[in-house]
């Protein structure tokens, strides 16, 4: 009997391991090559995985919210119409996977007395993987929760729990992880347990605060987040507790702009097929500006500012659920006009219908979100780590202003709008946060209205 294994391809140069979210096919079904198999959702984007052959679905290695890791057997199909489940052969280490990550996601494992649930204590998810290495290795909670975890939002990873152990094996020191460390009492307050200092990328600080716990009253509704909103509030916590943020804010005239938009995106549209929007202009202008400005093109490791040389601009895009991702247009300095109204164009219609591929949302060194979409004038952003500014772009409106002419002053309908510039301020002082995003404002004032695409 004919059969080919399907194994959880590498999705992204970070990703290690994807969650089971949906089986799009069930054991006995016939399946075409390339038709979507199953369901994968990473830290960084959701995915539909499809089929290396066409056959029949004789087994499923891996059920609904279990995690596997890249390279794990999640299927095997058989290619002759056989549908009896054949157990594929594997290497040790391979079967050793598969039975671990074959635990039940929501299920908890009893670790000697001690329940380690899917969730530490300080809330963060624990893979069924790192559970059960933790069970074998008889690592209570209380220990899980001091692990420094390397991935999003500080959950543990395989790796990190691998590495703790050998540290405690040999008596190494272990990195401890920033979390909030407060008491709750029963009345919902906050009280400091006199957590000490946390040193973190070379910089020490109290982290010892926790949200507070709330009581639903009669009649509210309870709203289970969903994994996505999960991850942007961990990360968007994450970012604060990290980053001093400092915003400053520049008010930009961009009448010829509008102007010039409305004279040419009917001929772009005819030429090129694409909507001409605001927003590859604004961010042509906001490349021209990182060039005169490199260090806001940076990251910080510890004491280390790695400077970036690619300029790859990621765009928070809304998504239908309401949730933000962020798609990256990479070496976006290299690219002229047209092919910036390109890239936006493709990166926001694959974000609307959960096309994005994991490498379209990594990588970003700045970037950009429209408040302006939802009608806000300016906002505060927050930073997206491991970058160290983001730039907000407010709703451009008419609004009357003072225009100067060799034959004097005189009032006049201007389009304008606001720029908010959020910062890290460890490494950006407000000079060179201030300066930047002037510099953005004066490239869109001074915009050729004869401009030619």
């Amino acid at each position: 009997m004919a059969q080919i294994e399907i194994r959880l391809p590498k999705m992204g140069e970070s990703v290690t391991e994807a969650t089971i979210t949906n089986w799009l096919k069930e054991v006995g079904d016939i399946i075409a090559m390339d038709e979507a198999l199953v369901e994968v959702a990473t830290d960084k984007v959701d995915n539909e995985l499809p089929s290396e052959a066409a056959g029949v679905l004789v087994q499923k290695l891996f059920e609904k919210d279990q995690v596997a890791q890249v390279g794990d057997v999640i299927a095997i199909i058989s290619t002759d119409g056989d549908t009896a489940p054949v157990v594929p052969k594997a290497e040790p280490a391979a079967v050793t996977t598969v039975v671990e990550t074959a635990v039940a996601t929501h299920a908890a494992i009893s670790n000697g007395g001690i329940i380690l649930d899917k969730n530490s204590g300080n809330g963060k998810f624990i893979s069924p993987l790192v559970r059960s290495i933790a069970q074998k290795e008889n690592i209570s909670m209380t220990e899980i929760d001091s692990i420094g975890g390397t991935g999003t939002g500080g959950r543990v990873t395989k790796k990190d729990i691998l590495s703790y152990i050998d540290n405690r094996k040999t008596g190494g020191s272990v990195a401890v992880a920033v979390q909030p460390a407060a008491v709750v009492t029963s009345s919902s307050s906050v009280v400091s347990n006199g957590a000490a200092p946390i040193v973190s990328g070379g910089f020490s600080f109290l982290s010892n605060i926790k949200e507070p716990v709330v009581m639903p009253n009669a009649g509210d509704e309870i709203i289970e987040m969903d994994r996505m909103r999960k991850l942007i509030a961990e990360h968007m916590i994450m970012s604060k507790h990290v980053s001093p943020h400092v915003t400053s804010f520049v008010e930009a005239d961009v009448t010829n702009i509008v102007n010039w938009r409305n004279k040419m995106k009917k001929e772009f549209e005819k030429r090129e097929g694409e909507n001409l929007t605001f927003t590859p202009i604004f961010m042509e202008a906001i490349v021209r500006a990182i060039k005169d400005f490199p260090m806001i093109n940076v990251s910080l490791s510890g004491n280390q500012i790695i400077k970036r040389k690619d300029i790859n601009i990621g765009m928070a895009t809304a998504l239908p659920s309401g949730n933000l991702i962020v798609p990256v247009i990479k070496q976006a300095d290299r690219m002229n006009l047209t092919g910036l109204a390109k890239s936006v164009n493709e990166l926001a219609k694959n974000a609307r219908d959960n096309k994005l591929k994991p490498e379209d949302i990594q990588g970003g060194t700045y970037t950009v979100t429209n408040v302006g979409t939802f009608g806000n004038v300016m906002g505060t952003p927050i930073i997206n780590q491991p970058q160290v500014a983001i730039l907000a772009l407010g709703a451009i409106r008419k609004m009357p202003a003072v225009i100067e002419t060799p034959e004097g002053d005189f009032i006049g309908i201007r389009h304008k709008m606001f720029l908010s510039h959020s910062y890290d301020h460890r490494i950006v002082d407000g000079s060179l946060g201030g300066q930047f995003v002037r510099r953005v404002a004066d490239y869109l004032e001074q915009f050729d209205l004869n401009r030619e695409l």
